[in-house]
C-alpha cells in the first residue's frame, strides 16, 4: 500500500484493458518557485528542520486519484491481495531480520562472555604470577635474612672463639710465667744448696786434707807392690814353660799338631754343616720364592698330613677336564699336554711354554692340570717375590732351580706375573739386583733340562727381555670367552653353585621353577667380556643372595639383579683403565678362548 501515500513516483502502464491511468501534472511552478525563493533565505540546519515538518498535499492527492482509478479497475481486488502479499512478505522479512538481529545481539554476548571469561583468566594468570614473584621474592628475603642470621651467628660464634682462645692464651700464659718462676725460685733454691753442700765439703777436705794424702799414698804403694809381685810370677812362669819347651821337641810337635787338628776340625764341622742345611733344604724344605707345591716334603706332610695323603692318592687326569675353551685352543693345549706326558715317560727334554693373555683366563689353573696330567710335581712363585728380596734375589733363585733339580719326577715350574723381573735389559729402568737377578735366572735357563719344565705367564708379554723370548719355545694366548663359551661357563657355574646345593637338600638353599636354560642364555648374552673368575665369582654371588633372603629361595630376578650388577662392576673396572693399561693389556677385549674349573 505504500505506493497509496505516494512512495512510488510512479505506477506502471496498464494494459488496453483500462487500467488506472498515470497521476497527474504536479502542482504549479508558481507555487514551488515561490518556496524555493523562501527557503534560499534559510541555514541549512533551519532548511533541514523545515523539511522534516513540511506537508506535502500533493501526495494525497496522487493517492485519492489512484484510489479513485483502482476502484474503478476490474483489477482491483487483486491488486490488494497482491498489496497484503507484499506487505505479509515485508513484514516476514522485518521479522526475520529482527531474529537475525536477536540471534546477532546473542552471539555478541557469547563473544562478549567469552572475552570476559579469558580476561578474567589472564587476570587471574597475572594474579598467580604476581604472587608467585611475591612469594619468590619473599622467599628471597627470608633466605638472605636466613643466611644473614647464619652469618651474624657465625661472626658472634667466631668471636667468642676469638675471645676464648684469648682467654686461654692469656691463662697459658700466666700458667706458664707461674712454670718459669717456679723452676727459676727452684733452680736458685738448688744452687744455693748446692753451694752450701760444696762449701761444706771443702771445709770439710781442707780439714781432712792430711788424712787423705795419706790414704791416697798407702793405697798406691799397696797397688804398685802387687803389680810388681805379678809381673814377676807371670815371668818367671812363662820362662820356665818357653824353657821346657823348646827343650822337649815332643811337646813342640804335640801342640803343632793339636792346633792343626783343631783348625781342620773348626773349618770341616762349618762345610758339613752348610751341605747338610742345602740337603735338608733341598729333600725336605721348599726355597724362599716358592709359594705352592705338591711336591712330598716332610715339613708340609707334619703341617698338612691329610692334604698329602689325597695328593698321594690322586692319580693323573686329563688336562682339559672340566675346562671351556674354543676349539682351536683346545686342541692346542691337548697336544701340549700329550707331548709334555710323553716327554716325561721318555726322559726327553722339556720345551719351556709362555701363556699369556687377560687375568682370570686359567693360566695358573692349566699349568696345574698339565703337571698333574703328566705325572710331574709342580711348583708355583710370583715375580713379583723377587723384587723386594734384593741382593738375596740371586741366592734365592739359584736355590729354587737346585731344588728343582733334586725332583725324581720332574717338576713344572710356573711363575706367575713373570714380566716383573724379567723385564727388557734395553729400555726399562730396573735395578742393579733386578739385573743381577735376571742374569741368574737367564743362567740357570740356557739349555733345556730333562729334570723340570719352565711355564711362565703374564699379561704383557711384550716386556719381556730379548734373551727370555729366546729360551720359550711355545706361546699360547689365552683370550676372553665369546658367547658360546660364556654360555657353557654360565651354565656350569650355575650347575655348581646353585642347582646341586638345592638338590643336596641344604639349609637355607632353595631354588624356584623357572626356565633355567632361557636365563642361561640370556646371562651370557648380559656377560660380554666378562673373564671366566668374573663368572664364576657371579656364581658365588648367586649363593649369597639366597642366603641374604629372608625365605632362603632363589628367583629368577635374584639372579638376573645379581648378574646385572656384575655387568656394571665389570664395566666400571674398565673404565677405570689408564689408556697405557688398555694398550697393555689389548687383548682384553678379544677373543673366545679360556679355561675354567
Amino acid at each position: 500500500m505504500s505506493w497509496l501515500f505516494g512512495y512510488k513516483s510512479q505506477v506502471p502502464p496498464q494494459g488496453g484493458d483500462g487500467g488506472p491511468e498515470p497521476p497527474g501534472p504536479p502542482p504549479s511552478s508558481a507555487g514551488s518557485a515561490g518556496q524555493a525563493a523562501g527557503d534560499a533565505n534559510l541555514t541549512k540546519a533551519e532548511r533541514k528542520a523545515m523539511e522534516a515538518y513540511r506537508f506535502d498535499s500533493s501526495a494525497l492527492e496522487r493517492a485519492a486519484e489512484a484510489a479513485r482509478t483502482l476502484e474503478r479497475s476490474k483489477h482491483a481486488r487483486e491488486a490488494l491481495e497482491l498489496s497484503k502479499l507484499q506487505e505479509t512478505t515485508r513484514q516476514q522479512e522485518y521479522l526475520a531480520k529482527v531474529k537475525e538481529y536477536e540471534a546477532h545481539i546473542e552471539t555478541s554476548k557469547v563473544e562478549q562472555k567469552r572475552v570476559d571469561h579469558e580476561e578474567r583468566r589472564k587476570t587471574l594468570a597475572e594474579e598467580t604470577k604476581q604472587q608467585q614473584q611475591r612469594a619468590q621474592y619473599q622467599d628471597q628475603l627470608a633466605r638472605k635474612r636466613y643466611e644473614e642470621q647464619l652469618a651474624q651467628q657465625q661472626r658472634v660464634q667466631e668471636e667468642n672463639l676469638r675471645k676464648q682462645e684469648e682467654s686461654v692464651a692469656k691463662q697459658e700464659a700466666m700458667r706458664r710465667k707461674t712454670i718459669e718462676h717456679e723452676m727459676e725460685l727452684r733452680e736458685k733454691n738448688k744452687m744455693k744448696l748446692l753451694e752450701a753442700e760444696l762449701r761444706a765439703k771443702a771445709k770439710v777436705d781442707r780439714e781432712n786434707r792430711d788424712l787423705t794424702l795419706e790414704q791416697i799414698r798407702l793405697k798406691a804403694e799397696e797397688n804398685r807392690i802387687t803389680v810388681m809381685e805379678g809381673i814377676k810370677t807371670a815371668g818367671s812362669v812363662l820362662g820356665q814353660g818357653a824353657t821346657a819347651l823348646l827343650t822337649d821337641w815332643n811337646k813342640v810337635v804335640t801342640t803343632v799338631g793339636g792346633l792343626s787338628l783343631l783348625a781342620l776340625g773348626v773349618y770341616t764341622a762349618k762345610g758339613a754343616t752348610g751341605v747338610t742345611a742345602r740337603y735338608v733344604e733341598a729333600r725336605i724344605g721348599k726355597p724362599s720364592l716358592v709359594n705352592e707345591t705338591s711336591r712330598f716334603s716332610l715339613l708340609e706332610a707334619l703341617k698338612h698330613p691329610i692334604d698329602t695323603v689325597k695328593r698321594l692318592k690322586n692319580k693323573p687326569t686329563d688336562a682339559l677336564q672340566g675346562v671351556v675353551l674354543q676349539p682351536k685352543l683346545e686342541e692346542r693345549l691337548r697336544d701340549i699336554a700329550i707331548a709334555t706326558k710323553n716327554t716325561k715317560n721318555n726322559k726327553g727334554l722339556y720345551r719351556n711354554i709362555l701363556m699369556h693373555g687377560p687375568p682370570g683366563t686359567g693360566k695358573t689353573m692349566f699349568a696345574k692340570r698339565l703337571a698333574t696330567h703328566s705325572g710331574m710335581d709342580y711348583a708355583i712363585m710370583t715375580g713379583g717375590d723377587v723384587g723386594p728380596m734384593g741382593r738375596d734375589a740371586v741366592t734365592a733363585i739359584h736355590k729354587v732351580f737346585d731344588w728343582a733339580n733334586t725332583s725324581r719326577r720332574g717338576l713344572l715350574l710356573f711363575i706367575d706375573e713373570a714380566d716383573a723381573f724379567l723385564r727388557k735389559r734395553s729400555s726399562e729402568q730396573i735395578s742393579e739386583d733386578m739385573r743381577s737377578a735376571l742374569n741368574a735366572f737367564l743362567y740357570r735357563t740356557g739349555e733345556q733340562n730333562p729334570r723340570f719344565m719352565l711355564v711362565l705367564a703374564s699379561n704383557t708379554p711384550e716386556q719381556f727381555d730379548y734373551a727370555i723370548n729366546d729360551r720359550l719355545d711355545e706361546m699360547v694366548e689365552f683370550t676372553l670367552p665369546g658367547l658360546e663359551e660364556r654360555e657353557r661357563l654360565v651354565r656350569l657355574y650355575f650347575d655348581k653353585f646353585v642347582l646341586q646345593p638345592a638338590a643336596e637338600g641344604k639349609k637355607r638353599f632353595k631354588v624356584e621353577q623357572w626356565d633355567y636354560s632361557a636365563v642361561c642364555s640370556k646371562m651370557a648374552k648380559m656377560c660380554e667380556g666378562m673373564s671366566g673368575r668374573e663368572i664364576s665369582k657371579l656364581g658365588v654371588s648367586w649363593q649369597a643372595a639366597c642366603y641374604a633372603s629372608e625365605e632362603g629361595v632363589l628367583t629368577e630376578q635374584m639372579v638376573l639383579d645379581r648378574c646385572e650388577a656384575a655387568v656394571r662392576q665389570h664395566r666400571q673396572k674398565m673404565a677405570w683403565l689408564s689408556e697405557q693399561e688398555k694398550l697393555d693389556h689389548k687383548s682384553i677385549t678379544g677373543g673366545k678362548g679360556f679355561l675354567t674349573q
